[in-house]
């Protein structure tokens, strides 16, 4: 679990990932140690992540689309893991609801999608329908998660 200070210095690196242990320690009034213990333990514990994320276009993924598949539930939790192994592939969900899976998907372009979906979701076990609604345009991409303010 995460206590107040592990939430400022969380809070501080969502705003920029680059500050510096000894730049969060000035504005938490710690020592530089304090907040590189603080985080290797945060890293350690799965509680944090620190990653350079590239967007989408800058590796050539244009074309993005959300598919819901409805699969026997049998076959859901290995159509998980099987699905979450493809590059393509960036958020795998069970959900209730008209579909048994989400999934989030980039693709380079509208074939890269169509060979995606003959040879990897047409050869899934199980799967009994797939709808695929492509991304038209994207005013917000984000994968941070914002911490509530202190208590």
């Amino acid at each position: 679990m995460i206590d107040e200070t592990d939430s400022g210095i969380i809070r501080i690196l969502q705003q920029d990932g680059r500050t510096s242990n000894t730049e969060i320690g000035r504005q938490l009034d710690l020592t530089e140690t304090t907040i590189r213990n603080r985080i290797s333990r945060l890293v350690n514990a799965n509680l944090l992540n620190i990653v350079a994320m590239p967007t989408p276009e800058a590796i050539g993924m244009t074309t993005s689309a959300i598919i819901g598949i409805s699969i026997e539930l049998s076959a859901l939790e290995a159509a998980m893991t099987d699905l979450a192994s493809y590059p393509e592939v960036s958020y795998v969900g069970a959900s209730t609801g008209r579909y048994d899976l989400i999934i989030e998907t980039f693709f380079s372009d509208h074939q890269h999608l169509l060979v995606f979906m003959a040879e990897t979701l047409g050869c899934l076990k199980g799967v009994k329908e797939v709808e695929v609604s492509l991304i038209l345009q994207v005013k917000k991409f984000s994968y941070e998660w914002i911490m509530p303010p202190a208590q």
